[in-house]
């Protein structure tokens, strides 16, 4: 495994000329966790022309040597990595512009004397954008659980309880099956409140004739799911069947056409364009997906403004939805590994109207 994170740190050497350094300090958890295949919240690294340093203290020392394809650098807290960076071979430095503090900043600064320090973004990201194998089965397994979580949840769900039950129960399913954390605070919202693309589960009861909303996902083995399914409670109202019936169909077609090649746009449209054709347009007003991987939110992004090429290998959101303020709302979710003949989808729960 270790020559898969020797590989990567190449990639992103390749990336150092463009940029206009010789080095790159690594503070942004995501990317430190890209380049070692562990949590990345108490190490940094430094990856020159050369060589590649994780930082840490005492305390992680055991597991930071661990990391066979990194030499070992220890710090406290007190000192930081100044030394290191004062020793170090460069001439340029390259740090995370979205990822380091001022106060860090200015002390890495400090060390590197004379030699420059530069703001940098987007290097590590960028390889992060495409998945290998491992990271695609990874994402796999994890929406699995969600499909699981969704089924149990669908013999949980009943009126009278609040939106903040629902929200625990499904939590606790997915993090007593095995995740070691959650992808994004969950989102289980009913009746009117459903209408909040991210609404905050509360305190009311869901009633019958309600919409409930639940969008959710966790952390497996490092990597995140996403998914959204609207259901039910007792019979929907008419409109409530005409709105779900649209979202259902703007989703189905994007699944059924979105493969890589195709601008964000491009894939956007595909469900845009159903939901405006049924005079729903002003209602949805998000895009229709985002990347994802390590984090929730990555690129690419499937939107009316992303007008880059989306790549195979990548793993994005398919989530379309109507939105009627102060009375409901209904957004359906998969999660899509795209391939330049179309999608692998990883989510199978069903999406026709489910009645409680």
């Amino acid at each position: 495994m270790s020559n898969v994170y020797q590989k990567r740190i190449e990639a992103v050497r390749k990336g150092f000329d463009a940029a206009g350094i010789d080095a790159l300090l690594l503070t942004g958890i995501y990317n430190i966790s890209y380049i070692t295949g562990t949590k990345g919240d108490d190490l940094n690294i430094l990856i020159t022309r050369d060589d590649a340093y994780v930082i840490t203290d005492f305390r992680y020392r055991e597991m930071a040597q661990g990391l066979t394809w990194l030499t070992y650098f220890e710090t406290n807290a007190k000192r930081l990595f100044t030394e290191l960076i004062s020793g170090a071979s460069f001439t340029v430095l390259g740090v995370e512009e979205d990822n380091i503090s001022l106060g860090r900043y200015l002390k890495v600064k400090e060390a590197a004397g004379t030699r420059k320090v530069v703001p940098v973004k987007g290097i590590v990201e960028s390889l992060r954008t495409i998945k290998d194998e491992d990271e695609q089965q990874r994402i796999a397994a994890a929406e699995k659980l969600g499909d699981e979580a969704f089924s149990h949840m669908l013999g949980f769900i009943k009126a009278g309880l609040t939106e903040s039950e629902v929200a625990a129960e499904l939590e606790h399913y997915m993090r007593s099956h095995g995740a070691s954390g959650l992808s994004f605070s969950t989102i289980a919202v009913s009746g009117p409140n459903s209408s909040y693309p991210h609404g905050v589960p509360g305190l009311r009861k869901l009633q019958a004739g309600d919409f409930l909303t639940l969008d959710f996902g966790c952390v497996l083995n490092g990597y995140c799911s996403d998914m959204t399914r609207t259901v039910a409670i007792g019979q929907p109202s008419d409109e409530m069947k005409k709105v779900y019936d649209i979202v259902l169909r703007a989703q189905l077609n994007a699944c059924a056409n979105i493969h890589a090649g195709l601008t964000g746009i491009q894939c956007d449209a595909f469900a845009r364009d159903v939901i405006a054709e049924a005079g729903y347009g002003e209602y949805f007003g998000h895009s229709l997906g985002h990347g994802l991987g390590l984090q929730v939110h990555e690129d690419p992004r499937f939107s009316a403004v992303y007008d880059k090429t989306i790549a195979p290998d990548t793993v994005v959101s398919i989530e379309p939805g109507i939105y009627l303020p102060g009375k409901f709302g209904v957004r359906i979710e998969d999660l899509a590994i795209i391939k330049p003949d179309g999608i692998i989808n990883l989510a199978s729960s069903p999406k026709e109207l489910i009645i409680l």
